[in-house]
């Protein structure tokens, strides 16, 4: 078993690995190091190791010891020792956390996975992630080679033949202690992570606080991605030397020798070597490291901007650390530098240098060549050292005679028709690299940006080549007319302006498959391998043959068949070398399209994790493609052709990466990047499968059952469709019911995985809804298919409760996942009245697969029922919920609560829990005051053992509050450790206050869940009737809790800004957050509406009401659509969508036409159609009918009372926009429209018509695996940022960085989120170019990861913008601010608070660039927007009216300005009082106008006594200065710079410290699930002002 597992697993890898698009996804290589004239003999760099104190030595900041409590927001106690570092350590303070970075996965993976990778030539990501070459020509190597690392690293398996690792280990793990800190910047020594020794963890420790020799690049891995844009240098490498034996410390001998022989171990060490190569590549310019360099790309893939030019090369061409700034007892460690540099000579073109490192692998250089510009055409080759053909899968260090200055010569080799195929596919990919086609289409993982159209190419360099002075003649800063305030139009063309690369250079007219295919057995035997048919530009039809020497034109025709060469014969090896010969456009456009690609940001084109659809797109011509033909008639399951074998069993692959290692941080990383990777190529598999069963295009395993009944298999995926087939669902609302049932077995499947129990499984599970079906998608459980379901299930019940079963092995897993997931284990009655005992819902089911796995599915009620939608006979509400109108009968009986409020109400009751206990110890107290001291002595004793993370436990002193929950919770923990020493009296506290808050232990707090309460069918024993009715009311209490507590909190929040959704999936993304159903939406409606602050509230009632319309349209649309065949599709959509948008009142549906509509065709296929409906009921539907249908389900569903019956009565009515409406539709239901002005308000003609429907996407629903450790840094990063320690939550955000990038590979959410605070974090400290990179990146990810409107890709423009504006790139600012102004409008219109804060940016530019009537009127508009939602009092709104003052001012019209300013001097005296500096300010800026004011009357006066002849004083009309117009930026996003003295600090970290630990004490765990938003909201000045302090040290 254990072999064929591993072969398995490695099979599995290699299917992970090869993927023909994995190019896109970079995560897995790691560049070259672009080539960089060496320097002579470098000096060596040294690292320098500062001592520590004890305490810090054990803390450690090595991940794998931070305590949970990182996740609720606490610092962890390991980050903790930063703050005490001496302040000279500032320069690199603890710059290594990072060394976790590098733990790239897997490196090194099975030789026996090499092997079979040998065979396969990998395609390549179109060349050149460069951050924008300076110099084209050499720019090719700075190739990100992106490619390189390709397949070994993504191996997820990092076992590598033993015999290889002996001589790492001991290179790696020698010295002891000291060498460690060696090589490595923050890449440090990889070795800590060999080691899982005491020694190891101390030093680790040590290493992390290494001023590192890194200093420009806190966690950037491979990658070094450059700082501004432009200037990574290519570092010589550093590797630690091996060290003779006799040196080696006995300690890291044994190690040595075991991890050889251990798998784990190897894993590690072939980190750790990783590691050391990473540093190689590390930049080293930036003098701090708050600059992290570029950080962004992963693993590898980083866009080297390399060649800056040599001469920045030769300026710091050697590593140096600065020697280390403290410089008392340190030791200096020596590295030897080894990168090297060889000389490539391939045909045709000069030989070039370029940089390698002794541990990349001769397969990356391949990827470099392939994606360099002079050499991108050849894929079919091999390198040879000295007539020595070099094995693909060797480290170079491996390679005899390979040193500095070797030259390899690139030789070309015969073709196979794999090479061959993989040729033309490539030559195509290189062909279309400019192409958006594939992205409008949504397929391969490719998405839409436009940042690159506004910024005119890229930021770094192009802006600063302007002159500074000449810009600001050259800005036109009049935006668009509908960007204008007040504006009423929305056009919808400039969503996605046509990008001036797109117009292709184009190079060939066809380039496809000859209908000659494949060759006849004679001239296979010649050589030929397969025949192309090419049209050049030219009109020239050409046939050519691919034989195994190359490409030849033949003498073959459309017709005629004539293998012979055609003459002059031009044998070439690439096909591009051919079509040069014989086009002269070809050779001209190719080579410019070349160029043009490696110049694109690599963001650009990296393929996405998920595929993003796009719901608009511009017409396009229908080109031909032979491999997208191709790839359409191969069945292409899998990825057949770079597969070696059969198609991937999902299951197994699934399984597999679960069970790898996850000891330490580098297992954790190799072992969470395996499931991600795995996860999205199944999602993507999936959702070409549930397409292809919807369009009909795959057999049913039961074809001869009615349509809605059929099962599907199909690449290894079982598809079923979600209906109610066998009256399974009769009892919870049958359809209805099995519609919702996928979703929240969804659920319940991420749960579990997040749990992630060892030994217990659970299903791969993809949700994907298309054309009106819902099909889901599950990972096949081995043998499931050769036996009734009955007799495989072991556990559970597959009737919903009659006949039950348990198993020991199964109660003992899901016994693990019951705290967490808070689930009570519960007995049950079977059909034969006996007891049986589980742990979860009874239809649950356990089953273990013919792979001995336990596997767990249908999870579909994981979470206790939601007793506001399911009324039971004889039950009683709470007198709140019966207020709101519950219970209310709901479509079916599946409601549960959500996993968020589950949480919430415990964590409720856990405070609730606190104070109880407290106030009865304080009673206590106050009786007897003499016992309760002994007690507290005794206690706090005790506690000593239990709880001894808690240093601090107040001495008995419960003089305030939060020492007396610490009492409590050090009374519960030691009361459940049972130690007899408590006396009787506290143990009845803690019973009372259990007893109160529904807790199923007496001892200690535990809430628990029964799911299976209320379940139809299911009964329990009377012995635990008490037990079930106990249940019974906390399930009442949590209903009522979601109705008084989440609801009015998530109001609250909205009131506060401290929630700003601006379209309906952000909406929905708060209300998940807080565990509120969508169910209730209509319910958070009305609760707006009798909020006393309603005005304030307007943007979200208005959100609201679009969500609920567009919601019921849609549950309209799926039935609608489910009675429409293919041929009707188009014109069915926009016939809907004319009676849901258009004002014509009366649009007719076009029915195919008659000739194509056969009747008899029709009654046959009958049954086919998995419509029940007339195929042409839906042509029928009037908008009235619609508009009523709408109502009615919006007060079914959402118990909400329309008042419309029509669109334009609704917009009217609630002030929507037609067009956000339209967005909101196509974004719910997959439909892709035309990109055209559509004229919703014609009442002559309908708005739509079917030539305006493009497509329609699937809508998919599925796990998002996270990384877990990277979350902990991130989490810690922001916390530090909180307290104010801007440099080491910037390293700890950094190692995140790097972390992420490891696991999700360069393109996720939760980059972007780290990229964006990264930004502002380099803005705060006085960085702007690096903020300024960091930000593209993280908008540029935006648009590809979210979508280009969605309403953060909004927000990251506004940043972007800001950042640069304080590079004085001020056009580029202004035409980013208006694109996120035309967004906000297109998604949400104007009305919207996040607006006031656009605008006022705007008017802050523009007033800048003197354009001040354009500056007043945004200005005005942001007043008053801001006047309506903070109120006209509020401190906003005083900054309104001061920015307004400001700009009449400049104008000279100081009346105006002078009634501004008195606006806000009175806002700020009410709100602040008279000696608040900020009201000082006012009324000096006041007395100022009024002098101003009085001159210019003066002056007035003059001209009018004297005429002409009167004696002038110049007037001072200022213009305002950059630096001021920064200044009011900064204040109005919430960036303060406070000038603060040294003492002014220390009492500032003192404070932070002590509110940190209060709140601590308070809230256990609320921050959470504040986690996927790290959105902190940042226009609220809402940098706690802890941040503030460091920014002006730093500034």
């Amino acid at each position: 078993m254990g072999n064929s597992l591993f072969a398995n697993c490695c099979r599995q890898v290699t299917d992970l690995l090869f993927q023909p698009r994995s190019s896109g996804s970079p995560e897995e290589r790691s560049p070259l190091l672009p080539k960089s004239p060496k320097s002579p003999k470098s000096p060596p760099s040294c690292a320098v190791v500062p001592e520590m104190p004890e305490a810090a030595r054990c803390a450690g900041l090595y991940p794998d010891i931070i305590p949970s409590e990182a996740v609720t927001g606490t610092l962890q106690k390991g980050t903790e020792y930063i703050q005490d570092l001496p302040e000279t350590k500032d320069k690199e303070g603890m710059v290594t956390v990072c060394d976790k970075s590098g733990l790239r996965a897997g490196v090194g993976t099975a030789g026996l996975l090499q092997r079979t990778e040998a065979s396969r030539a990998v395609p390549v990501l179109p060349a050149d992630l460069g951050d924008r070459p300076a110099g084209l020509g050499d720019h090719a190597q700075s190739l990100e080679a992106c490619q390189s690392r390709v397949k070994l690293e993504d191996s997820g398996l990092a076992h590598r033949s033993c015999r290889r690792e002996e001589h790492v280990a001991a290179a790696d793990g020698s010295a002891g202690p000291g060498a460690r800190s060696a090589g490595q910047g923050h890449g440090e020594g990889r070795v800590a992570v060999c080691l899982d020794t005491a020694s190891v963890a101390l030093d680790s420790v040590l290493r992390c606080r290494a001023p590192a020799p890194s200093p420009g690049s806190p966690g950037t891995p491979s990658s070094a991605v450059p700082s501004s844009a432009g200037q990574t240098l290519p570092a010589p490498s550093a590797v630690v030397p091996p060290v003779p034996p006799a040196e080696v410390s006995p300690k890291a001998q044994d190690t040595s020798a075991s991890s050889s022989c251990d798998p784990d171990s190897q894993a590690q060490v072939l980190l750790s070597k990783q590691q050391q190569q990473k540093k190689k590549r590390k930049k080293k310019k930036l003098p701090l490291p708050e600059h992290p360099s570029g950080v962004a790309l992963m693993n590898g893939s980083g866009p080297h901007d390399s060649l800056k030019g040599d001469k920045d090369a030769k300026q710091n061409g050697h590593e140096e650390a600065d020697p280390g700034e403290d410089g008392n007892d340190q030791e200096v460690i020596v590295i030897q530098d080894t990168g090297f540099t060889v000389k490539i000579c391939a045909p045709g073109i000069e030989p070039f240098s370029l940089q390698v490192s002794p541990q990349e692998m001769v397969q990356e250089i391949h990827q470099v060549l392939m994606d360099r510009e002079d050499t991108c055409h050849r894929t079919c080759f091999s390198l040879q050292l000295d007539g020595n053909v070099l094995d693909n899968f060797a480290e170079l260090k491996t390679i005899e005679g390979l040193q500095e200055g070797s030259l390899l010569k690139v030789v070309e080799e015969p073709y196979t028709v794999r090479e061959a195929r993989i040729h033309v596919r490539h030559i195509r990919d290189l062909l279309k690299s400019l192409d958006p086609s594939d992205a409008f289409n949504g397929v391969d993982c490719n998405s839409l940006s436009f940042l690159s159209v506004f910024t005119e190419g890229d930021l770094g360099d192009s802006g600063k080549r302007k002159k500074k002075g000449t810009e600001m003649e050259q800005i036109d800063c009049t935006p668009p007319e509908h960007i204008l305030p007040g504006s009423k139009e929305r056009p919808l063309c400039a969503l996605q302006p046509q990008n001036r690369d797109w117009k292709p250079l184009q190079c060939l007219k066809v380039l496809t498959m000859s209908g000659w295919n494949p060759p006849p057995g004679n001239r296979k035997m010649h050589g030929d391998l397969m025949y192309l048919y090419v049209i050049t530009v030219e009109d020239r039809h050409v046939s050519i043959t691919a034989s195994t020497r190359g490409f030849y034109l033949n003498q073959s025709t459309a017709y005629n068949f004539n293998p012979k060469p055609a003459n002059p014969s031009f044998l070439s090896h690439s096909l591009v070398e051919l079509l040069n010969q014989i086009s002269p456009t070809f050779k001209k456009n190719f080579s410019a399209l070349q160029k043009k690609r490696v110049q694109r940001h690599p963001f650009e084109r990296i393929a996405t994790p998920f595929q993003v659809y796009s719901w608009t797109a511009p017409q396009a011509e229908h080109a031909m493609d032979c491999v997208r033909a191709e790839d359409a008639y191969t069945s292409r399951l899998g990825y057949e052709e770079h597969i070696p074998g059969q198609t991937r069993d999902w299951n197994e692959e699934l399984q597999t990466t679960r069970e790898l290692p996850r000891k330490n941080l580098p297992e954790r990383l190799l072992r969470e990047r395996a499931i991600f990777k795995v996860h999205s190529d199944f999602t993507a598999a999936a959702t070409r499968g549930a397409m292809a069963v919807i369009d009909g295009n795959v057999m049913a395993i039961n074809p001869s059952e009615e349509t809605k009944m059929q099962m599907f298999i199909w690449n290894n995926i079982f598809f079923s469709l979600g209906f109610d087939v066998r009256d399974h669902y009769k009892d919870f609302g049958g359809d209805v019911a099995a519609y919702v049932a996928p979703t929240n077995d969804l659920n319940g499947v991420r749960t579990y995985n997040a749990v992630d129990v060892e030994g217990l499984y659970t299903l791969g599970t993809v949700v994907v809804d298309y054309r009106g079906y819902r099909v889901t998608a599950q990972s096949i459980i081995p043998g499931i298919l050769e036996r009734e379901q009955e007799q495989s299930v072991i556990y559970g019940s597959i009737d919903f409760g009659k006949t039950v079963v348990s198993h020991p092995k199964y109660l003992e897993l899901l016994e693990k996942t019951s705290r967490p997931l808070k689930i009570q284990k519960h007995k049950v009655l079977n059909d034969k009245n006996e007891e049986v005992e589980l742990c979860s819902s009874v239809e649950c089911k356990g089953i273990i697969g013919n792979d001995g796995r336990h596997y767990i599915l249908d999870l579909l009620r994981t979470f206790p029922p939601d007793l506001n939608f399911l009324p039971v006979e004889g039950e009683e509400m709470p007198e709140e919920c019966k207020k709101m109108g519950f219970p209310k009968q709901h479509r079916h009986k599946l409601c549960c609560l959500r996993q968020e409020l589950v949480d919430a109400f415990v964590e409720h009751r856990y405070l609730l829990f606190m104070k109880l206990a407290a106030l009865q110890l304080m009673q206590q107290k106050a009786n007897k005051q003499e016992s309760s001291a002994a007690l507290e002595n005794g206690a706090s004793a005790e506690n000593g053992a239990a709880d001894s993370e808690r240093p601090e436990a107040e001495d008995g002193k419960m003089d305030d509050g939060v020492s007396g929950l610490d009492q409590v919770k050090e009374l519960a923990e030691t009361i459940a450790s049972d130690d007899g020493a408590v006396d009787p009296k506290s143990r009845e506290v803690i019973r009372n206050a259990c007893k109160a808050v529904g807790s199923i232990s007496d001892t200690s707090f535990d809430i628990r869940f029964n799911p299976d309460i209320f379940s139809p069918g299911v009964h329990f024993p009377e012995s635990s009737k008490e037990e079930v009715q106990d249940q019974k009311q906390l399930l009442k209490d949590a209903a009522a809790f979601l109705l008084t507590c989440q609801i009015p909190g998530l109001v609250k929040d909205c009131l506060d800004h401290t929630v700003l959704p601006m379209d309906g999936a952000t909406l929905a993304e708060a209300m998940h957050q807080r565990g509120i159903n969508m169910r209730y939406l209509g319910k958070v409606i009305s609760f707006i509406s009798k909020t006393p602050g309603r005005a304030q509230l307007d943007h979200i009632f208005k959100i609201g009401i679009s969500e609920l319309i567009t919601r019921s349209a849609k549950h309209i649309f799926k039935t609608y659509l489910q009675g429409v065949e293919l041929s009707g599709l188009s014109a069915a959509i926009s016939h809907f969508l004319n009676c849901f948008l258009s004002s014509f009142p009366n649009p007719i549906a076009h029915l195919p036409a008659d000739e194509l509509v056969s009747k008899k065709k029709n009654k046959k296929r009958k049954n086919r159609n998995l419509g029940n409906a007339d195929n042409t009921a839906w042509a029928s539907m009037t908008p009235q009918e619609l508009w009523k249908n709408i109502c009615s389900e919006a007060k079914n569903y959402f118990d909400f009372s329309l008042e419309c019956e029509n669109a334009d009565q609704a917009a009217e009515m609630y002030n929507l926009q037609k067009i956000t409406l339209l967005r909101e539709i196509s974004l719910k239901t997959g439909v892709q429209i035309l990109l055209k002005e559509y004229n919703f308000d014609n009442r002559h003609k309908p708005t739509f018509t079917e030539e305006d429907i493009l497509n329609i996407f699937p809508v998919v629903k599925h796990v998002n695996p996270k990384a877990s450790d990277a979350f902990h840094f991130f989490q810690s990063g922001q916390a530090k940022v909180q307290q104010g320690f801007l440099k080491e939550g910037c390293e700890l955000i950094n190692e995140a960085l790097n972390l992420f990038n490891n696991v999700y590979g360069a393109m996720h959410v939760e980059i972007c989120a780290c990229l964006r605070l990264l930004a502002r974090l380099n803005y705060i400290m006085g960085d702007y170019s690096e903020a300024l990179s960091n930000q593209q990146k993280a908008v540029l990810m935006s648009e590809r990861v979210l979508g280009i409107e969605h309403p953060n890709t909004i927000q990251e423009y506004m940043h972007l913008a800001l950042y640069c504006f304080a590079n004085s790139q001020l056009s580029t600012a202004l035409n980013l601010l208006y694109r996120a102004r035309y967004l906000m409008l297109l998604v949400f219109g104007e009305d919207h608070p996040e607006m006031a804060l656009l605008d006022n940016n705007i008017g802050l530019v523009l007033h800048g660039v003197m354009e001040y009537d354009l500056s007043l009127r945004f200005l005005e508009n942001a007043l008053a927007i801001s006047s309506k939602y903070h109120g006209s009092k509020s401190l906003k709104v005083a900054l309104s009216h001061h920015l307004v003052a400001r700009v009449y001012e400049s104008k000279a019209e100081f009346r105006s300005a002078l009634q501004h300013e008195k606006e806000g001097y009175t806002i700020y005296k009410n709100q602040l009082g008279e000696h608040h500096e900020k009201t000082k300010e006012s009324s000096e800026y006041l007395k100022y106008l009024t002098q101003q004011a009085v001159a210019l009357q003066r002056t007035m006066n003059e001209i009018y006594k004297n005429g002409s002849n009167a004696n002038i004083m110049p007037l001072k009309f200022t213009a305002p200065s950059m630096a001021s117009v920064l200044e009011q930026l900064n204040i109005i996003n919430g960036i303060l710079f406070i000038p603060l003295s040294q003492k002014d600090l220390e009492n500032l970290k003192a404070e932070v410290q002590r509110r940190q630990q209060l709140q601590e004490s308070m809230k256990s765990g609320e921050q959470l699930e504040a986690e996927d938003k790290v959105e902190e909201k940042e226009a609220e000045p809402s940098m706690p002002s802890a941040a503030i302090p460091l920014t002006q040290s730093s500034a």
